[in-house]
């Protein structure tokens, strides 16, 4: 029996974010190079998002490359942007014919031309989606998306858009790359790191952390229904107790 069926419909995590750890030493292990694991992490992608879909997950957040990827050596980083244009194109056509929408999340502008029109074709082409968002990180990291928020609320307050006593939790959310996404209930990170990696930093302040062995490559179905199983094992109390929790239900 699949742990999908053992999963409580009432009690999902409404989006999971997910740091894809372990292609490079996937790859090592297996005495291939490095791109080799990168193009069975592609697969990995897919497994996941059919994954989510079949267990009704909402939102699924995706770290793809982060701001410190860029100082990876030149042809590794080439060789990145180079598969996940083609990933993008070829799968364009499934996530279309699947309700799975895309959005991104980073710095575009350090992309390449060539890969941010892929993005955001993908993007354009896959708008109608309604089962699953997929949201892809790319150039991200959570210190450059605050760094980047405090700057436009800076410019707005000196251009008279907003007074400093307006500025709260809510109003900065508002002015982060994920703006109209809900924060994950869950992050997991795949490759045996117990550590998030300058990823959605304000976004996961209450999420539920779930580490696990598994390489990315190797990540499949059943092991993104462990975690949901896991997480759904745990007691989410936002800084209250236990038995005020008892209490309101």
């Amino acid at each position: 029996m699949s742990l999908l069926e053992k999963i409580d419909r009432d009690r999902l995590p409404a989006h999971i974010a997910i740091i894809m750890d372990g292609n490079g030493r996937w790859a090592k292990s297996r005495g291939l190079g490095r791109g080799e694991g990168h193009r069975e992490g592609i697969s990995a992608i897919k497994r996941a998002v059919e994954a989510a879909s079949k267990a009704s997950v909402r939102y699924l957040t995706l770290y793809a490359f982060s701001t410190e990827n860029w100082n990876r050596p030149t042809d590794e980083v080439k060789g990145l942007m180079d598969l996940m244009v083609y990933a993008i194109s070829k799968e364009t056509p499934f996530l279309k014919k699947n309700g799975v929408s895309i959005r991104s999340i980073g710095d575009k502008n350090r992309l390449p031309e060539y890969a941010r029109t892929a993005l955001e074709e993908c993007i354009r082409e896959t708008a109608g989606g309604v089962r699953v968002t997929l949201v892809l990180a790319l150039s991200y990291s959570s210190k450059w998306e605050l760094a980047a928020a405090a700057k436009k609320i800076a410019n707005d307050a000196v251009k008279g858009y907003l007074q400093v006593e307006d500025i709260n939790e809510e109003l900065l959310g508002n002015y982060l790359t994920t703006c109209g996404i809900p924060d994950p209930d869950l992050l997991i990170r795949t490759g045996g790191e117990q550590r998030i990696s300058n990823f959605l930093l304000w976004q996961c302040a209450y999420a539920e952390f779930y580490f696990t062995d598994i390489f990315w490559p190797d990540f499949g179905e059943e092991a993104l229904y462990k975690a949901i199983l896991n997480y759904q094992g745990r007691e989410r109390r936002y800084g209250k107790t236990s038995e005020q929790l008892e209490f309101e239900q």
